[in-house]
C-alpha cells in the first residue's frame, strides 16, 4: 500500500491560514476587552451608575425620610458601591427597627425593606404611656394616650425589670395576654418580683415574675371554677388560691339584712 506524501509547498498555505485565524481571534478578544473597559468607564462616569431613587417599604411607625437619612444613601451615591452591611447597621440603630434588607433593582433603584418590632405593652409614666417593644425597649420619646390594645405597666422603674416582664408576657397565650389590663410592680420583702395584675374581667392576680408565664397559663381554668358573682384576688405566688373581697352571702342572710334595714 502506498503512503500519500504531502509536499511542503502544500502545507505552507494551510499553516499560514491557521496562523492568520489565530491572530484574528486574539485581535478580536483584545478589542472586545478594550471596548468593554471603555463602556465601563463611560457607565461609571454617567448618571446611570448613581442611585436614581430610594424607597422604603414595611415601615409603620418610623418615617421613611428618617430611615433614608440614617441609611446614608443619596442620589449621588454610587449604585454598586453601597455597603449593605453598613446601611443595615445604621438603620437598625433605631429601637423600632428589627431587620433591614437592602434590595438593588436594576438599573439604579434602591429599596429598603423594613421589619419593625411590635409594641407589646405600655409603660405609664407621669400620666403618659410609652410603648414597650417586643425586645423590651421603651420608646421614651413617643408618648401616647391611654391604650386599650395592650397591658399597661405601672410603677416599673428599672429597664432590666421591664425586659424580664416583657419576656414573660411574650410566652402567654393570646387569650390570657388579652385579658390583662394593668401590671403593677409591687416588690415584697421576700420576693422583689411580685406583681399585681388587674384583669379585664374584674379579678386581681398576685404573682411572681419568675413564674409568671407558667402560672398565668392556668388563669382561665381557675376562673372557670369560681362563682360567677365572686370578686377578689387570685394568688399565684407560690400555690394557687382565691381570696374573695367579700364572703358570698346566702339568700337567708340577704333577707335578714333586708328585714333589719326595713
Amino acid at each position: 500500500m502506498e503512503k500519500k506524501v504531502v509536499s511542503l509547498e502544500d502545507r505552507i498555505p494551510k499553516l499560514q491560514q491557521q496562523r492568520k485565524q489565530k491572530t484574528n481571534r486574539r485581535l478580536i478578544s483584545f478589542l472586545s476587552v478594550f471596548f468593554l473597559l471603555i463602556l465601563l468607564v463611560i457607565y461609571f462616569q454617567s448618571p446611570l451608575s448613581k442611585v436614581a431613587s430610594i424607597s422604603v417599604i414595611g415601615n409603620e411607625t418610623v418615617d421613611s425620610e428618617k430611615i433614608i437619612e440614617l441609611s446614608g444613601i443619596t442620589t449621588s451615591s454610587g449604585f454598586w458601591s453601597i455597603n449593605t452591611d453598613q446601611v443595615t447597621n445604621a438603620v437598625e440603630s433605631l429601637l423600632q427597627i428589627k431587620d433591614v434588607k437592602v434590595e438593588k433593582k436594576l438599573p439604579n433603584d434602591i429599596v429598603l425593606i423594613i421589619e419593625e418590632h411590635d409594641s407589646i405593652a405600655y409603660l405609664e409614666k407621669d400620666g403618659s404611656y410609652l410603648p414597650i417593644l417586643e425586645n423590651g425597649q421603651v420608646l421614651k420619646d413617643k408618648k401616647e394616650t391611654a391604650p386599650a390594645d395592650a397591658p399597661v405597666l405601672i410603677d416599673w422603674k428599672r429597664d432590666e425589670d421591664i425586659q424580664v416582664m416583657i419576656s414573660e408576657l411574650k410566652k402567654l397565650s393570646p387569650g390570657v395576654f388579652n385579658s390583662i389590663s394593668e401590671i403593677h410592680h409591687t416588690p415584697g420583702k421576700t420576693d422583689p418580683w411580685l406583681v399585681r395584675l388587674y384583669m379585664n374581667d374584674g379579678y386581681e392576680v398576685i404573682a411572681s415574675v419568675r413564674t409568671f408565664s407558667k402560672k398565668m397559663d392556668a388563669y382561665p381554668s381557675i376562673v372557670s371554677q369560681l362563682d360567677e358573682n365572686s370578686i377578689g384576688v387570685i394568688h399565684l405566688e407560690v400555690g394557687s388560691y382565691f381570696e374573695s373581697y367579700k364572703p358570698l352571702q346566702t339568700e337567708e342572710e340577704d333577707e335578714s339584712e333586708n328585714e333589719t334595714e326595713g
